[in-house]
C-alpha cells in the first residue's frame, strides 16, 4: 500500500486544500519531531508540567475477586486527569517549533479539549476547540475548564451535534487558518499523518509500563 496506510486502512481522504498543511505537518514531524532538541523539550514538559512518569498500582481486592493480578497504569493522575496530555503537549510543541501561533482541536467528552487548552496555555499559544452542541451541554464542567485555560469553545450545531461533526468543523476551519494554526488531533484517526503522530506520542505509556512491570514483578505480563 501507499504511504500513510496500515494494511488497507489509512490514507488522506480530505479536501485538496488540506493536503498542503498535512504535508507540512508530516515533514515537520520527520525532521523537527525527531531532533534531540525537540525530544528533550517534550520530555521536560511531560515530566515537569504533565507529571510523568505515572505510577503503576497493584489492585489486591479486585485481583482476588477476578482471579488474576490486576495492575493499573495511573494516567488519571496526569495533569488534566487523563492520558491526553501526552499527545497535546507533543503536537502543540511541534506547532510552536513550526512557527504557528495557535492550535485548534475537536473534542467529544472534553478531555482532549481540556488537555489541548492546557498545553497551548503552557506554551503561550492561542487555542480554539470545536465541540458538538450536544456535548457542550452534557460536558459543561469540561467546557468551563477549557475556557478557564484561555481557550475559545465553538459549539457545532450541524449533524448530530457530537464528535464527528466537531471534527468536520475543525477541519473546515483549518483550511482557512492553516498559515498560522495547526490542528491538534485527539486520537488515532483522521488523515495521515495524525494516526502515526498520536500513536508515537502515546507510546510513552507502554514504554513506561514495560520498565515498571519488570521492576515491580520481575517480568512482562503473561
Amino acid at each position: 500500500m501507499g504511504k500513510g496506510y496500515v494494511g488497507v486502512l489509512g490514507g488522506q481522504f480530505v479536501p485538496e486544500l488540506l493536503i498542503p498543511p498535512l504535508f507540512e505537518l508530516e515533514k515537520a514531524y520527520e525532521t523537527i519531531g525527531q531532533s534531540d532538541e525537540f525530544k528533550a523539550a517534550l520530555l521536560d514538559l511531560l515530566e515537569n508540567y504533565a507529571g510523568r512518569r505515572t505510577p503503576m498500582s497493584f489492585c489486591p481486592t479486585l485481583s482476588e475477586e477476578l482471579g488474576f493480578n490486576l495492575w493499573l497504569k495511573r494516567e488519571d493522575l496526569l495533569h488534566t486527569g487523563a492520558h491526553k496530555m501526552n499527545n497535546t503537549l507533543g503536537q502543540c510543541l511541534l506547532a510552536k517549533h513550526m512557527g504557528k501561533k495557535s492550535v485548534l482541536a475537536e473534542t467529544g467528552a472534553g478531555q482532549h479539549g481540556v488537555a489541548t487548552a492546557a498545553a497551548a496555555a503552557s506554551l503561550g499559544m492561542g487555542c480554539t476547540i470545536y465541540m458538538g452542541a450536544t456535548d457542550v451541554k452534557r460536558q459543561a464542567l469540561n467546557v468551563a475548564r477549557m475556557k478557564l485555560l484561555g481557550a475559545t469553545v465553538v459549539p457545532v450545531e450541524s449533524g448530530t451535534k457530537t464528535l464527528k461533526d466537531a471534527i468536520n468543523a475543525a477541519l473546515r476551519a483549518w483550511i482557512v487558518e492553516q498559515a498560522d494554526t495547526l490542528y491538534c488531533f485527539g486520537t488515532c484517526a483522521g488523515p495521515h499523518p495524525f494516526p502515526t503522530l498520536v500513536r508515537e506520542l502515546q507510546s510513552i505509556i507502554g514504554n513506561e509500563t514495560k520498565e515498571q512491570v519488570k521492576q515491580q514483578i520481575g517480568r512482562l505480563p503473561d
